[in-house]
C-alpha cells in the first residue's frame, strides 16, 4: 500500500471523467488498497480515484466518526445513482481544496447501485453524511467539483483562494 499525492484544484485532471471499471484484478486492489491509506492519511471521508489522477469510476468512503466507531470502509465501483431525495444543505470540504468549507446543496437520500471491490453488484440506499458523501464522489466520477455547486461569487472567492494556495505552493 502507498499513499498517492492527491490532486488539488485547479489541477485539469480533476475535469476527467473516469472510465468504467472492467477488471476487478491486482491492479484494482491495488488501488483500492492506496486509495484507502491516502483517505486515512489525509484525513477524509472520502476519495474518488480521478482526485489521485486515476481515470477510473472508483470511490472510497468512510463515515465511522471519532476513535470509539469501528471503521466502516466502503467501496463504490461503477456506481450509478438511481434515486435522489428530499434536500439538504451540508458544509462540504474536499481533499482537491485544502482549506475550503462551503455549503452545498445536495439530496437528502440516495439509492446507489454499484459493485464492490470483487466486482458483486450491490444497492445501497443511504442518508446523512453518506447520502451527501456518495454524490460528492460521485460528482468527481463524472469530472463535477464542489464549486460547481456554488455561486458565482463563492465560485470566484474559492477559485482566487486556490489560486493563491497553488502559487504559494510553487514558491
Amino acid at each position: 500500500m502507498a499513499i498517492r499525492t492527491i490532486l488539488h484544484y485547479p489541477d485539469k485532471r480533476l475535469r476527467i471523467p473516469g472510465e468504467r471499471v472492467t477488471d476487478f484484478g491486482p491492479e484494482l486492489q491495488t488501488l483500492v488498497d492506496d486509495m484507502a491509506e491516502t483517505m486515512y492519511a489525509a484525513p477524509g471521508v472520502g476519495l474518488a480515484a480521478t482526485q489521485i489522477g486515476v481515470a477510473q469510476q472508483v470511490f472510497i468512503i468512510d463515515v465511522a466518526t471519532g476513535d470509539d466507531e469501528p471503521s466502516d470502509l466502503r467501496v463504490f465501483v461503477n456506481p450509478e445513482i438511481l434515486e435522489r431525495n428530499g434536500e439538504v444543505v451540508w458544509e462540504e470540504g474536499c481533499l482537491s481544496f485544502p482549506g475550503v468549507h462551503e455549503e452545498i446543496d445536495r439530496a437528502e437520500r440516495v439509492k446507489v447501485r454499484a459493485q464492490d471491490r470483487n466486482g458483486q453488484v450491490f444497492e445501497l440506499e443511504a442518508d446523512g453524511l453518506l447520502a451527501v458523501a456518495i454524490q460528492h464522489e460521485n460528482d468527481h466520477l463524472e469530472g463535477k467539483l464542489m464549486v460547481d455547486h456554488l455561486g458565482m461569487l463563492k465560485k470566484r472567492m474559492v477559485h482566487r483562494q486556490m489560486m493563491k494556495r497553488a502559487a504559494d505552493a510553487a514558491e
